[in-house]
């Protein structure tokens, strides 16, 4: 009697276990749907004509398929001047942080930095407390750094957060190593880069993914800080161009079957432009980056 309680317990277990994996992959394919759709929607639409994206039929696939929209945005010169803009930001942005965020890390990560709670302290309480955008600006104005992009690239050289993720990597990094460096006669620099930095590949793609994302999508201080229309990045001139593309839509008075290209579905390919090198980066360190954030976490 007892055997076969425990076997229908058994079933009765599996059963649950077969209902609630079915339920989470549910929940999982609707949250992938939610957050998926409204890009797929914007590139279907972005090759679709404007009359069958006013009246609801683009849902899936596009509705007339077109290119219009695409030509319309690429012969828009600021759209180039913006691309290169922000490719130098990207760059040079991306290179500037990695250097002071990894050599800021690996100083906080050794435990004969001499005051080194202090200083670990100290560079936490940036995370939280910081003197507010006006000051930070009188900071950059004072130092000559507004409508330059050096001045971009230096003003935000360093992610506390993304210091504490390399941070975390490097304090797990086996001693032994690093004894056994000494023994054979290698000093400190030669110890980082020679040690450190190659068993920290899947940090350092995981944070260098995480500038390169804020640098790509810098819009804010870029905006403010740069006053020339052939220096400011992608995302300011998306910015301009979407108004100037909204205001366009506004002014039509009639779309038809046979209109190519409107202020919407030139807005659409817009944004498709501005996002597609991130989608096209992020493959490649994918398997960088998943094991850089689980073990990134491990120690604080």
């Amino acid at each position: 009697m007892k055997a076969k309680n425990k076997s229908g317990n058994d079933m009765f277990q599996g059963m649950s276990d077969r209902i609630f994996n079915i339920v989470v992959i549910l929940i999982a394919i609707a949250v992938c749907i939610v957050a998926l759709y409204p890009m797929w929607y914007v590139l279907i639409a972005s090759f679709s004509r404007p009359f069958y994206v006013s009246d609801g039929s683009v849902v899936l696939f596009p509705g007339g398929f077109t290119l219009a929209a695409y030509i319309k945005a690429f012969n828009t010169d600021s759209i180039w001047t913006g691309y290169l803009n922000t490719i130098i930001i990207t760059v040079g942005g991306v290179a500037v942080n990695m250097f002071f965020s990894v050599t800021l890390a690996y100083a906080l990560s050794k435990k004969e930095l001499p005051l080194k709670r202090f200083f670990t302290l100290f560079v936490a309480f940036t995370m939280w407390f910081s003197a507010g955008m006006l000051p930070l600006y009188q900071t950059i104005r004072s130092y000559h750094l507004t409508n330059s992009h050096f001045g971009i690239m230096l003003s935000f050289a360093i992610n506390v957060y993304n210091v504490f993720i390399l941070k975390s990597f490097f304090e797990q990094v086996p001693s032994d190593f690093e004894e056994a460096a000494r023994i054979d006669g290698a000093n400190t620099l030669t110890i980082f880069a020679w040690i450190y930095l190659p068993l920290s590949k899947a940090a350092l793609a995981t944070v260098t993914l995480f500038y390169m994302v804020s640098r790509w999508n810098g819009y804010f201080w870029a905006s403010i800080l740069m006053t020339d229309d052939d220096k400011q990045p992608l995302q300011v001139v998306l910015k301009k161009l979407l108004v100037d593309q909204t205001n366009l839509v506004d002014a039509e008075t009639a779309i038809t079957p046979d209109t190519l290209v409107s202020g919407t579905t030139v807005a659409y390919a817009i944004i498709v432009v501005a996002t597609v090198p991130m989608l096209v980066i992020y493959p490649f360190i994918q398997k960088y980056f998943k094991s850089g954030v689980t073990l990134g976490g491990v120690k604080g």
